[in-house]
């Protein structure tokens, strides 16, 4: 993974229907960061489509992570202390899907996803060191809908699932205490639901932003997206 980081200068977050608004065609805002994923034809050309972008990157005050792979580049980007994506990270963006068009390179937002680990807890601050220390995540703390803040765990370097603590009530432990919740882009959510579904799958809440889903055995898991959460946080 290669790391393009600047600290200076954070500008304003923009809230998700703005982001939106901008016509990205190639990403997707997921949490709190623009996400892409491009096709390339070997190694080399992804390497050379990293130093590519490394460069266009270079100077400038944004986060950028990139994954190379035989074939493949992705791209997260954010604005380091804003929490989410400014008008300046939506400009590099731009400048990234023209150097990738430019290397011959296809857009894949329909890949882009992010797995996010909930643990139902009536006490979740109870439970969050151990899986601070297990885990060796950092605590966040995370704006929520409604106001407020709550503690979200995440890895360090950005690589694996963030955990966060459900809040339930007291009482006897459950036969389930995690479930996951899956991110997508907007327009591939609807057809990730129908699918689950058509495979035996129930729906228990049916919330644009936050669909809750069941398996066959009740297991849940929820699917989620940036409709219902117009706020940036």
């Amino acid at each position: 993974m290669t790391r393009v980081e600047d600290d200076s200068g954070a500008g304003r977050r923009l809230t998700p229907p703005e982001v939106a608004a901008e016509g990205l065609e190639d990403w997707r805002l997921l949490f709190d960061r623009l996400h892409a994923g491009f096709e390339v034809g070997d190694l080399a050309a992804a390497g050379a489509l990293v130093a590519e972008v490394a460069r266009a990157a270079e100077g400038r005050e944004r986060h950028l992570d990139l994954d190379v792979a035989h074939g493949w580049v992705g791209l997260r980007l954010t604005t380091p202390g804003l929490g989410g994506v400014s008008a300046a990270d939506v400009a590099l963006a731009r400048a990234v899907s023209s150097l990738a068009r430019t290397a011959g390179a296809t857009p894949r937002p329909e890949r882009t996803a992010v797995l996010e680990l909930a643990l139902d807890s009536p006490d979740g601050a109870e439970v969050a060191p151990f899986w601070t220390a297990l885990l060796g995540y950092e605590a966040v703390r995370v704006e929520v809908s409604g106001g407020g803040q709550e503690v979200e765990l995440r890895d360090p370097a950005g690589r694996r699932p963030s955990v966060w603590f459900q809040a339930t009530r007291p009482g006897p432990v459950p036969s389930q205490r995690w479930h996951l919740d899956l991110w997508l882009p907007d327009e591939v959510a609807d057809d990730r639901v129908a699918a689950a579904l058509a495979a035996g799958g129930s729906l228990v809440v049916d919330d644009p932003g936050c669909r809750v889903l069941a398996d066959p055995q009740g297991n849940h898991a929820c699917v989620v997206t940036w409709r219902g959460r117009e706020t940036p946080g």
